[in-house]
């Protein structure tokens, strides 16, 4: 419970403007959006800016907000983010608050997200005094679907402020599996590369009756599967994380016909781009080389997705420093290994050292162990550890941009 932290200014201060956090909050969940376009949520946090006295502007081909603070003093650029998006899913969660829009949800604490950065941008602004350099507050549409960050960079989000560069950059992620008000990451990979595959085996239809006159792509499709899961145990080292998961096989629509095709696609992640190379040459080879085996042929069309997010360690050192100002030593913990999941905050981390970190936020009624997770539409947080986000996010600026200028 985040009542049990201990106390901290930051983080006193922070409790402050819960009530507002929440409000910003609860209403970016009632009007979820979906996509690079969020106009809604993109007018939302604008009203909620405006009286800050930031530089701000916004996105030409995607609603993004980019919001800047210039601390008292010159010294070196941080970026913060929040990603804004929500879930094509029908929540179920019964909040006061829920989602007004039939088959949208934020299921994986984006609005939260928002709302404990404008939060800091709150908390920071008020800070602004003993800042030396500037705070880049970082509204990112299409995080779920969509590449928002790259598109933001491509428009020049990393070299926003007069030409000046970039120089760290911080995010967090909600995480009901956490106990609330707990931090979490670790230096070096945290998110994997998050690839998509499509394979495409091609026979000779004909009559169910007669499998041995045609070429079956069924049978080919099901081997295919079953050959890729030794291909991960059997070539990629065991130090060398790697998961390939077929998610859907479509063949044929009648009882009594076998199809010309059969289509498999799924996911691969890794954490290295040695990894990545060699699991997209392991894919390859088994469809062909299965394929060739029954004398059918397959297409392989293997298609990146978000890169694999690695921590720099002097960034994570920063991050575990001021998070135990924040939360205290007890709270604070190291993950044990990375997740297979995807994000793509890992695109900003390509180009600037940084780090993101897990918050914990598991609601009080419930176990982490049990709690609904991310992209479940029963998922719920204990609101209280927002307060936790918003400090953070303002320690871990201070601390940034206290730290020599490059």
């Amino acid at each position: 419970m985040t009542e049990d932290l201990r106390p901290s200014p930051l983080l006193s201060e922070a409790r402050a403007l819960l009530p507002g956090i929440l409000a910003v909050r609860h209403e970016i969940h009632r009007a979820p959006e979906v996509g690079i376009h969020l106009p809604r949520t993109q007018a939302t946090i604008l009203r909620a800016l405006a009286d800050l006295g930031l530089t701000v502007s916004v996105g030409e081909r995607l609603s993004s907000v980019v919001a800047v603070l210039e601390g008292a003093s010159p010294g070196r650029t941080l970026l913060l983010r929040a990603d804004m998006d929500a879930l094509p899913q029908q929540e179920a969660t019964g909040l006061p608050f829920a989602s007004r829009t039939a088959g949208v949800m934020h299921a994986c604490g984006h609005d939260t997200h928002t709302a404990m950065l404008i939060g800091a941008a709150r908390l920071l602004t008020a800070r602004r005094d003993r800042l030396a350099g500037r705070v880049v507050f970082m509204f990112q549409p299409g995080e779920e679907l969509g590449g928002g960050a790259a598109l933001m960079i491509d428009e020049g989000l990393l070299d926003h402020v007069d030409g000046s560069p970039v120089d760290g950059a911080f995010a967090l992620h909600i995480a009901a599996r956490h106990a609330a008000g707990t931090v979490h990451l670790r230096p070096g990979p945290q998110f994997a590369a998050a690839d998509t595959l499509r394979i495409t085996v091609r026979g000779r239809a004909g009559h169910a009756a007669a499998p041995h006159k045609v070429l079956d792509p069924v049978p080919v499709a099901c081997e295919i599967v079953q050959s890729l899961q030794t291909m991960v145990t059997r070539t990629i080292g065991v130090f060398e994380p790697a998961v390939v998961t077929v998610t859907s096989i479509t063949a044929g629509r009648a009882v009594n016909i076998i199809p010309e095709t059969a289509e498999l696609t799924g996911t691969y992640r890794t954490l290295s781009e040695p990894g990545r190379q060699a699991v997209r040459d392991g894919i390859a080879r088994v469809a062909h080389g299965v394929a060739a085996a029954h004398g059918a042929t397959a297409d392989v069309e293997l298609t990146d997705g978000y890169p694999a997010l690695h921590n720099d360690p002097d960034f994570t050192a920063t991050v575990r420093a001021a998070a135990s100002g924040v939360v205290g030593p007890a709270h604070l913990h190291e993950l044990p290994h990375p997740t297979m999941g995807g994000e793509d905050f890992s695109y900003i981390l390509q180009r600037v050292p940084g780090a993101m970190a897990f918050l914990g936020a598991c609601p009080p009624d419930r176990a982490p162990e049990t709690a609904p997770d991310n992209h479940s539409n029963h998922v719920t947080y204990d609101e209280d550890a927002l307060a936790v986000g918003t400090a953070l996010h303002c320690a871990v600026a201070e601390a940034f941009l206290a730290e020599t200028s490059k």
